[in-house]
Order: C-alpha cells, then sequence, then structure tokens
C-alpha cells in the first residue's frame, strides 16, 4: 500500500507519495480545481493500481473540495490534525518548511498513526450544520463588537441611558435604550448611535432564525442530542457538525481521543498519574465542558459523581470535572451511533 500525503493551500494542493516504510517515491502539485483534483487521482492509480490512502491535512475549507472528489472516486481518506504533521515533520531528517516536505509528513503521519485516525466521512447535511453554526458564531461576535462600541458610546452621550449587562441581546432592552437615545438632541452621536442599535437588531434577528434552522436540522438528524442535559441547540449542532460521522470512529475511546476528553497518561514507576488533555477538537470540548458545568448543578447523576469521587479518590474539582466530560463524551457518542441510520436515510432522500 502507498500513502499520498497532501498539503493542500487555497491555490494549490501538494502531494508526495511514501511506500509503507516512509520512503518518499514521487510528489505532483496541481491547481486547487476539480481539474486539478483528477488529475491528482489519475496520478496515484498510476503509481499505486493497488491499495492506496490519501492523509489530507485538516484545514478545514480549504481541503474540503478534494476530499469530496477523492471519496466520490472510492478513494480512502484520513485527516491528519495540522499539530501531528508539524510534530511529523520535526521528526524528519530533512531540514526546512515547504508543500512538499508538509505532504511527505502527513503522510508519514499516516503511517504512524493509522490505527488511531478516523476515517473520512462527508454528509452534506452534516455539513450544513457546521456551516450555519460556523455563520453563527461569526454573527455572535460580530454583534459583541457593535453592542461594545455602543456601550462606550452611550456613556459618552448620557450615563445614565447605559444599559444593564445582557439587555441589548433582548428586544426589552433594545427599545429601552432606542426610546432613550431618541430623546437626546439630533446630533452626530445620537445618528451613530442609533445606527449601531439598528445593526444590533439586525444582527439577534438573523442569530435567531439561524437558531431556529439549526433546530430545524437537529431534529431531522439527530433530535436525541439537545435533549441531553447541559446540551442545546447550539452546542448540539457544534458537536454534530464537527464530529460528522459518528461511525469514523472505531470506540468511544477513539471519540474521546478526538475532543480532547481522553487524559494524557504522565505515569511514572507504580504511579499512575494523568493531566489535562489540550489536543483534540476545541470546540466539541468546549461543548462538553459547558455541559458538564450545567449537569454539576442540575443532573443528580453528575452531582453523585463529582461527590463520590471527591470523597473516595479525594480529587480536585477540576479533576472530576474531566472525569465527568469524558463520561459525557461516551454519552454523546452513544447517542450520535443511535442516530447515525438518520445520515443515510437523508442522503438517499438528497439524492
Amino acid at each position: 500500500m502507498m500513502v499520498f500525503g497532501v498539503d493542500p493551500h487555497k491555490q494549490a494542493h501538494t502531494a508526495a507519495a511514501a511506500d509503507e516504510l516512509g520512503r518518499k517515491k514521487a510528489e505532483k502539485t496541481v491547481k486547487a480545481r476539480r481539474e486539478g483534483y483528477r488529475e491528482l487521482i489519475f496520478w496515484a492509480r498510476d503509481l499505486e493500481p493497488g491499495g492506496r490512502l490519501w492523509a489530507v491535512e485538516d484545514v478545514r475549507h480549504v481541503a474540503s473540495g478534494l476530499v469530496r472528489e477523492l471519496m466520490a472516486a472510492g478513494e480512502e481518506v484520513r485527516f491528519i490534525p495540522a499539530r501531528l504533521m508539524a510534530e511529523s515533520r520535526k521528526g524528519g531528517r530533512e531540514r526546512g518548511k515547504s508543500d512538499p516536505i508538509d505532504a511527505l509528513a502527513n503522510a508519514r503521519a499516516a503511517l504512524r498513526e493509522d490505527v488511531h485516525l478516523p476515517a473520512a466521512r462527508l454528509n452534506a447535511r452534516v455539513l450544513d450544520v457546521r456551516r450555519l453554526a460556523d455563520h453563527r458564531d461569526d454573527l455572535v461576535t460580530e454583534r459583541t463588537r457593535v453592542m461594545n462600541r455602543l456601550r462606550w458610546l452611550v456613556h459618552d452621550l448620557d450615563p445614565d441611558l447605559a444599559p444593564a449587562p445582557r439587555a441589548l441581546t433582548r428586544q426589552k432592552g433594545r427599545r429601552l435604550l432606542e426610546s432613550g437615545l431618541r430623546g437626546l438632541p439630533d446630533n452626530g452621536g445620537r445618528r451613530v448611535a442609533l445606527s449601531q442599535l439598528e445593526a444590533v437588531t439586525r444582527l439577534s434577528a438573523e442569530i435567531a432564525g439561524l437558531e431556529k434552522d439549526l433546530e430545524t436540522m437537529l431534529g431531522q438528524l439527530c433530535p436525541e442530542l439537545p435533549e441531553i442535559c447541559g446540551i442545546g441547540i447550539v452546542s448540539a449542532a457544534r458537536i454534530l457538525g464537527e464530529t460528522g460521522d459518528i461511525r469514523r470512529f472505531r470506540s468511544p475511546a477513539a471519540c474521546a481521543r478526538h475532543n480532547g476528553t481522553a487524559p494524557i497518561p504522565v505515569s511514572s514507576a507504580l504511579s499512575d498519574v494523568h493531566r489535562l488533555n489540550r489536543g483534540g477538537n476545541r470546540q466539541v470540548n468546549a461543548a462538553l465542558h459547558r455541559a458538564a458545568l450545567t449537569q454539576a448543578r442540575c443532573h443528580d447523576g453528575a452531582k453523585a459523581l463529582l461527590e463520590r469521587r471527591a470523597g473516595t479518590i479525594r480529587e480536585t474539582r477540576k479533576a472530576a470535572l474531566r472525569a465527568l466530560k469524558r463520561h459525557l463524551s461516551d454519552v454523546v457518542y452513544r447517542t450520535l451511533r443511535t442516530a447515525a441510520w438518520r445520515l443515510d436515510q437523508q442522503s438517499q432522500n438528497s439524492a
């Protein structure tokens, strides 16, 4: 079997072919367009007519077109995290950094970690969920910027009109501020503040619309996920969109490794010590962290788990929360596995 590592960029993709021992056999650079993807596939098939494995650096939108073309052609694909590629590059004898070096590092990382890397599976509906969730997060960030500028301007115009914390995210708070601003003398600051308030209202309406769309899509793909205590529509959309087809993970442990809830062993001699895992998908990890904090307050089972670990193991609150997050990862894995059949149903309906 030959492994083809790919270093993707906006305008060009560079591939390097490596044999089973990681020795470089060939390299090729093509345009990051559909004709370039097909040229790359034909080149790989000429080099290795038998078994092939593609190791594509996981850079989200830059590599998605190539991955879709590879999967449509029946090729086996693995996503390589950028950090894993960098570590593989440092371990090579060839110094420096270039597209061929990075492509070969991806191939060697796939050879070394093949057992632990989940297969790439793209589903159009899941991709839509991820795109809408990304767009919603961008709009929330933009709304926060506008609200911060608006608060400073209102403080300058009339400190008594300053809205309460989080008031601008609600329609009642925005109406109250608008009424106060319209009572001020007409000047440039008043006009700018009203314009910024209008932008906040528009962004809030768009965010609410996206959340309704996400709720509808989750109802079709995995309605059980938002029913887990601590996981709302936004967190469920983030988990589903970033995880993708859960069947690409061979076990709950592999899924936990992907989302960063699997602890890292740092034991020596007879000790059994683990430390925080700062790797994995941090967005899924953040969603599980929010769910763990909510369950620590509201869920009887989670509170019992935290109390039991504090009493028997005498570990810190943070360490107990990490154990709860690891348990939540397994719950999410089983929930997504139960609903995985809906992904096939949707793809058949869309076809």
